[in-house]
């Protein structure tokens, strides 16, 4: 008797679940969704087989069918499995301590060590071993990929695990795990500010990387550095703003992962006309603003806080090609809702302290910052 063929999901048109989607459902690990994360060393993880190790996913409304992360742990004193992964990874170490192996064909073995706030890049097509070297506490991983756009162009996960392909990108080549190095940019675009990037795919500590530049459009005084990994599409900004202040409301496109490396704070984002929503963070938060929400940073702490932000494929930045566009995209404090104000004022006072944002900065569009901080 012929026994039946395997029945295939049937896929809709417009329909918002994707191949992705329906991949993390067969793990059996939890999937957290949301707004944000209060604390990713703290979210639930369940043992994954597959990998050997507890994991659960992360996806936030606004990274759906973009960007894919998840959180893994590694017992004290152990490793991982090896694994070898189509595509080109971000690992942000959450907790701990521990050391990477990168391998590819018949070329040798390259190791280095990583501390809690590291961010490194795993090559696509390359064997790698996470290793935990505390004996005494777990470490806790967070990933970050454009699984989701692979997997809806090639829809099959054999592909995407231990496949055979060797890499021919000569990505371990030369000193491929040592600090990053400025590179000034080809085509600046002081619009965005970035007029220089670093170049590399190891920053040992993002909570406390002080190669930074000037960030004015962006407000409150705040420096960012913009990161290029090497042979990847794959890049990243972080930004550094003091106590007491926020940056200015702004929107752009989907899929972005932000992570707090340090300081106290939280984030409103909104629809255009709709309820604005509000994310408390601290360190080892996440957030991510949905398409084209506005969204809204604030230090509410005493010390200077960082966002980290891993972002989408450029298709998905979301920046207008002209600077006089982006107007459209970013609310100047003048222009701002009072509600802002407002509840920043609130949330200072429930720790007893005042705003540092300058008075003229609420009259004036064109307020220079750089003046405001070298008074302080």
């Amino acid at each position: 008797m012929a026994t039946a063929a395997k029945q295939e999901p049937v896929i809709t048109m417009w329909s918002k679940e994707f191949t992705y989607d329906r991949w993390m459902k067969t793990k059996g690990i939890p999937i957290h969704t949301g707004y944000f994360i209060p604390d990713l060393r703290t979210i639930e993880l369940e043992w994954w087989e597959e990998r050997g190790c507890k994991a659960a996913f992360v996806q936030l409304l606004g990274q759906e069918g973009v960007s894919a992360s998840r959180v893994t742990e590694i017992p004290p004193g152990k490793s991982l499995p090896p694994v070898k992964f189509a595509l080109d990874e971000l690992v942000y170490v959450l907790q701990g301590r521990g050391l990477t192996t990168v391998w590819g064909g018949n070329k040798p073995k390259k190791s280095f060590e990583w501390q809690e706030h590291s961010l490194f890049l795993v090559p696509r097509n390359h064997h790698h071993v996470f290793s935990n070297m505390q004996g005494d506490k777990p470490v806790r991983l967070f990933h970050y990929s454009y699984m989701p756009m692979a997997m809806s162009a090639l829809p099959d996960p054999d592909l995407y695990f231990n496949n055979p392909f060797e890499a021919k990108n000569g990505a371990l080549e030369g000193d491929f795990y040592s600090e990053a190095k400025m590179v000034q940019a080809a085509n600046a675009d002081e619009g965005l500010g970035m007029r220089a990037f670093w170049y590399g795919n190891f920053f040992p500590d993002m909570r406390a990387w002080n190669k930074l530049d000037a960030n004015e459009r962006r407000g409150a005084g705040g420096k960012s550095v913009f990161i290029q990994f090497p042979n990847s599409e794959l890049t990243a900004h972080m930004s550094v703003f003091a106590p007491k202040t926020y940056k200015k409301a702004h929107r752009h496109g989907p899929g972005r992962a932000i992570i707090i490396p340090a300081g106290e704070g939280y984030s409103i984002m909104w629809e255009e006309g709709k309820e604005k929503i509000v994310c408390p963070w601290h360190e080892c938060s996440m957030v991510t603003p949905p398409n084209k929400w506005f969204h809204q940073h604030f230090n509410a702490g005493g010390d200077m806080a960082r966002y980290l932000a891993l972002h989408p494929p450029m298709q998905f930045h979301g920046h207008a090609e002209k600077i006089e566009d982006r107007a459209k995209d970013q609310i100047e404090y003048p222009n701002e809702d009072p509600y802002i104000r407002n509840k920043f004022q609130e949330e200072l006072a429930k720790h007893g302290i005042k705003s540092e944002m300058p008075p003229e900065c609420y009259t004036n569009p064109d307020y220079e910052w750089s003046k405001a901080m070298g008074k302080q």
